[in-house]
């Protein structure tokens, strides 16, 4: 995010801030957050360096730095006014759990080797080019490092997910107001698991969670898990 560029997460969270300044009792990976596995499924992170791609205000990264014993968990995202919000909301929760303001590949090439578990909950994964993003989280994991991330298995709008890497257009408003878009990526299964094989990953799983209501803009959840090589 540079000084040009349009913060398009101005307004995200912003309602539920000036209200809600807790950490989280529950941590859900589904479109929906109120169902499915919690953060068993990242496996055992106490003393663990742990990375939340995307993190928004840090709710779920608060969750885990308060509810385990990770050695430091780092919250990572572009949006100075979502990295603002989380500083907040849970700076206080330093120095286990670090809030950096980064492009999230830059922040992945800088760090080689430095995580044990990467995740990322309808986050970064959803809003970078998973053909930069990947390889750059393969590289900042440690052998044997875990990445999990929740992302959509269809289109708000009920469109089908994308049959190759390609990104569609979805709304957003800009500081001011004004309506605009931006690229989400919202893949077939098949596609991650071909893409994660190609930027180094192994030991990929998917699970699908249907969406629990049929209220408008909801989805199915894709759950995808894969370990670094080497």
């Amino acid at each position: 995010m540079t000084a040009t560029t349009p913060d398009l997460w101005h307004h995200y969270g912003r309602i539920r801030a000036a209200t809600d300044r807790n950490v989280p009792d529950s941590f859900y990976w589904t479109w929906e957050q109120d169902s499915g596995p919690g953060t068993e499924v990242l496996g055992d992170v106490d003393g663990a360096c742990v990375g939340d791609l995307g993190a928004g205000s840090a709710r779920h990264a608060a969750h885990v730095a308060t509810r385990h014993q990770p050695a430091r968990v780092i919250a990572v995202d572009s949006s100075p006014a979502q990295t603002e919000m989380a500083t907040r909301l849970f700076g206080h929760l330093a120095p286990r759990l670090q809030i950096v303001g980064s492009d999230v590949v830059d922040h992945l090439h800088a760090v080689d080797g430095t995580y044990d578990v990467l995740y990322s909950v309808f986050g970064a994964v959803d809003f970078t080019d998973p053909r930069e993003l990947l390889p750059a989280a393969a590289a900042a994991l440690r052998p044997g490092g875990r990445l999990v991330f929740s992302t959509l298995a269809h289109y708000l709008s009920g469109a089908p997910a994308q049959p190759d890497v390609t990104a569609g257009r979805v709304g957003a408003k800009t500081p001011d107001g004004k309506a605009t878009t931006m690229a989400r990526w919202v893949l077939e299964e098949q596609v991650w698991v071909k893409l994660l094989d190609q930027a180094g990953f192994t030991d990929t799983s998917v699970e699908v969670w249907p969406a629990t209501s049929v209220r408008p803009r909801t989805a199915g959840t894709l759950l995808v898990e894969a370990r670094r090589t080497g």
